[in-house]
């Protein structure tokens, strides 16, 4: 993927605005062949058509709430405050289907999305089921929220989760990759970042070149803004002090069995041996959730 003014691997919040969506993320705009992320905004009493073509989407509020029809099928969405304010229900989109995305109130929807060759049903996914997982130690403590994670939620090539930062704290650490197809040990999976910090902060995001000319990012990143990761060593993502930092992930590849298989910077990878004599962020969980300690 070449960096030029039309592809660039740090996008800036409304760089890549198109007509309802604050960003629009399509495989042909990043360059590459399966990840895409729309951020749908709408206001109260609005409506999109949403025609999913080669991919399957989820629809995952960020702010509000909203309600799904595709498929026959009708998913109220109940959404939150904000992506700092709790887990969230979400509604699946199989490829080849239309879906009409409504909200009475208002608000900002993620579309997270592959393409993909299986036509999946449509589906309900329910905030409560979603697996809160807390990671690492320390200054090193962050929550994911797996909702679309390989092992927890059935779509044919994406995986995507959320990823919350306390203020202060260091995330995606250490820095690891999965850009190569290394069965049993690494997949090879595009990925996009995207960013939102509590109220009107900053943090900072690395992605340093795992090859000759690879992907080479240092972003200070703000609410909106996004990183393209079609390779290299990503992480850390900085929190700064006083506000807590939140990304969703969205990844893809052309693996024939979707996993998240990841290999940590050879120079960095020693930190994980750290965590265990070291208590959990007590700041965790950002908010209230069935949070259980997974694996680091």
């Amino acid at each position: 993927m070449s960096e030029t003014d039309d592809q660039k691997q740090y996008v800036p919040a409304g760089s890549a605005a198109s007509g309802p969506y604050a960003l629009r993320i399509d495989p042909e705009r990043a360059g590459w062949g399966y990840s895409g992320l729309r951020v749908l905004e709408l206001e109260p009493g609005g409506s999109h058509s949403l025609a999913a073509g080669e991919s399957e989407w989820i629809v995952l509020p960020l702010t509000g709430g909203c309600t799904v029809r595709t498929q026959g099928e009708t998913f109220e969405l109940r959404g939150r405050e904000s992506v700092f304010g709790g887990v969230t229900d979400f509604a699946y989109v199989p490829r080849d289907a239309r879906a009409q995305i409504a909200s009475g109130a208002g608000g900002r929807f993620a579309l997270a999305g592959a393409k993909c060759e299986r036509r999946l049903p449509a589906r309900y996914g329910p905030a409560p089921e979603v697996p809160v997982e807390l990671r690492g130690s320390g200054n090193c403590s962050r929550q994911v929220n797996n909702f679309a994670a390989a092992d927890t939620f059935a779509c044919d090539k994406l995986i995507a989760v959320e990823v919350l930062t306390p203020g202060g704290n260091w995330s995606s650490y250490p820095p690891h990759k999965h850009d190569e197809h290394r069965p049993g040990v690494e997949s090879e999976l595009e990925e996009i970042y995207y960013f939102e910090i509590d109220r009107g902060g900053m943090g900072y995001h690395r992605v340093s070149p795992s090859r000759p000319g690879g992907t080479d990012v240092l972003a200070e990143v703000r609410t909106g803004d996004a990183v393209l990761i079609p390779d290299g060593w990503h992480g850390p993502s900085i929190a700064a002090p006083g506000r807590d930092m939140y990304y969703l992930n969205v990844m893809a590849g052309p693996g024939d069995k979707r996993e998240w298989l990841i290999r940590d910077h050879p120079d960095h990878g020693w930190i994980r041996d750290t965590w265990p004599t070291q208590p959990v962020d007590p700041r965790l969980p950002l908010y209230e959730a069935d949070a259980q300690e997974g694996p680091r």
